[in-house]
C-alpha cells in the first residue's frame, strides 16, 4: 500500500487538496523508460493519485528500475520501445497503442517526452482519445526537422509547463495561448522527503556508501544527477580547484548519479580530479535508492547545470530536506531557490561563481545554513508539494474528459 500523500503545507495542519472524481476512467502515461528522474517520477506520483481518483492508470515504456514501484502504485506497464527514435518503430509503437487504447478503453494519453509523443499523437488522434503532453525541459533546435521533432510537446489538447520559466519558453518557441497551455509545477513528496522522519542511522549509512569514515568531519557538497556534461560536475571540480589547500581539507565533493553509458564523460571527469590534485576530495558515486537520505547526509546540495534546468527537482528535493541549496541563476530554479533566504544562486557555467557561492555558505556556519534550510522546507512546503501537482493534474484530465 502506498503512503497517504501530502499536503500542501504541513506544518499548518491543511487537509490534503482533494482530487477530482475520475472513476471509471483509464489513463496512459508514455515515458521512454522508468529509471531515475523528475519525470520518471512524476509519472509514479500520478499513477498514484489516479489509482485514488478510482481511475486505472497504464504506462507505455521501456521499462527500468522503477516499474516495480509503478506497479506497486496499482499501475499496469505496457512495454514498448517507447525511447527509440526511428520512424518505422515510432509508427509500429503508434498503431499498438491505438490498438490498446480501443481494447482497454482508454480515455486520455498523457505523453512525456518527444519520442512516444509521436507514436501518442497518432494513435490519440485514430483512437479518439483526449492528448496531453508535459514540457519536462527545453530542447535544442536550430534546423527544420528538429523544430518538428520538438512540436509534437506542443501538440496537446492541453500542454502542461512544470514552472513559469518552462510556460514561458513553450510561449515564445510555440506561441500556443493560454486555453491549452497550462503551469502545474513540480512536486515533492513532504512525506518522504521530511529531515524529522528520516532516522539518522540511515544518513551515516549513506556516507559509509561514499566511503566517508563516521569521523570525517570534512563538510559534504552534494551534486546529485546524471553523469553528463550538462549537469555540471566537472564545473563543480573545477569550483574546488579554484578553492585553497586549507578550504579543500574542509570539504569533499559527491556527485552522485548513473553515467547510463557515459564511460568516456564519466572518464573525462576523473581525470579532472586527478589533473587538479583533488583524489579523495571528490567522490564518483551511483544513484542512490534512498534520496531523503542521501540528502540529509549532506550539508550542502548543489545543482550545477550548465543548460536551465525547467525545474528543478535537486534543489527542491534539498530544501524539503531542510538543506541550503545552490543553484545556478537561470531556469524554473530562479522559481525554487530565494537568494539569500533558502541558500543561493549564482552565474550559470562560471567556476568562480559557484566558488564564491560555497565560500558563502561555509561562512554562515552550521547555524546559518540551518536556518537557510529551515525556511527552504516552509518554502516547499508551501508552493511545491506532490499534492498540489496531482490534484492539478487531474483536473486537466477531468476538464478534458468533461467536454469531451
Amino acid at each position: 500500500m502506498s503512503p497517504p500523500p501530502d499536503s500542501p503545507a504541513p506544518a499548518t495542519g491543511a487537509a490534503p487538496a482533494p482530487l477530482p472524481e475520475l472513476a471509471g476512467r483509464t489513463i496512459l502515461q508514455a515515458i521512454p523508460e522508468l529509471d531515475a528522474g523528475g519525470a520518471e517520477r512524476t509519472v509514479l506520483e500520478i499513477t498514484e493519485a489516479l489509482r485514488e481518483a478510482g481511475a486505472r492508470s497504464l504506462v507505455a515504456t521501456r521499462g527500468g528500475r522503477m516499474a516495480r514501484d509503478l506497479e506497486a502504485l496499482g499501475g499496469e506497464v505496457v512495454r514498448i520501445d517507447a525511447r527509440s527514435k526511428n520512424p518505422l518503430t515510432l509508427r509500429a509503437n503508434s498503431r499498438r497503442l491505438a490498438a490498446l487504447v480501443a481494447a482497454r478503453g482508454i480515455d486520455l494519453i498523457h505523453a512525456r517526452s518527444r519520442a512516444p509523443a509521436w507514436s501518442a499523437l497518432w494513435a490519440a488522434r485514430k483512437a479518439g482519445a483526449a492528448f496531453v503532453t508535459t514540457y519536462h525541459g527545453a530542447y535544442s533546435g536550430g534546423n527544420r526537422a528538429k523544430i518538428l521533432y520538438n512540436s509534437v510537446m506542443a501538440r496537446g489538447d492541453r500542454v502542461i509547463a512544470n514552472s513559469d520559466w518552462m510556460a514561458a519558453h513553450v510561449r515564445a518557441v510555440h506561441g500556443l495561448g493560454e486555453d491549452r497551455l497550462v503551469t502545474i509545477k513540480r512536486g515533492v513528496d513532504l512525506m518522504s522527503f521530511d529531515p524529522d522522519t528520516i532516522p539518522p542511522e540511515r544518513a551515516r549509512d549513506q556516507r559509509a556508501a561514499w566511503g566517508l569514515h563516521p569521523d570525517d568531519r570534512r563538510l559534504v557538497l552534494l551534486l546529485p544527477g546524471r553523469l553528463t556534461d550538462w549537469k555540471g560536475q566537472r564545473l563543480a571540480v573545477s569550483a574546488l580547484a579554484r578553492m585553497s589547500d586549507e578550504e579543500r581539507a574542509e570539504r569533499v565533493l559527491v556527485c552522485m548519479g548513473d553515467a547510463q553509458g557515459r564511460a568516456d564523460y564519466v572518464e573525462a571527469l576523473q581525470r579532472d580530479v586527478a589533473e587538479a590534485g583533488l583524489t579523495g576530495a571528490v567522490i564518483i558515486a551511483p544513484h542512490s535508492p534512498d534520496m531523503p537520505a542521501a540528502l540529509l547526509a549532506a550539508d550542502i546540495v548543489i545543482s550545477a547545470s550548465i543548460r536551465p534546468e525547467a525545474f528543478g527537482r535537486i534543489v527542491a528535493e534539498g530544501s524539503a530536506m531542510g538543506r541550503p541549496v545552490i543553484a545556478p541563476d537561470h531556469g524554473g530554479a530562479r522559481e525554487i531557490v530565494l537568494d539569500g533566504e533558502t541558500g543561493t544562486r549564482f552565474a550559470p557555467g562560471d567556476p568562480h561563481a559557484l566558488a564564491g557561492a560555497i565560500r558563502t555558505l561555509v561562512a554562515l556556519g552550521e547555524r546559518g545554513r540551518k536556518a537557510l534550510g529551515e525556511t527552504g522546507r516552509a518554502h516547499i512546503a508551501a508552493n511545491y508539494s506532490k499534492r498540489g501537482l496531482q490534484a492539478a493534474t487531474l483536473g486537466v484530465y477531468s476538464q478534458l474528459l468533461g467536454a469531451r
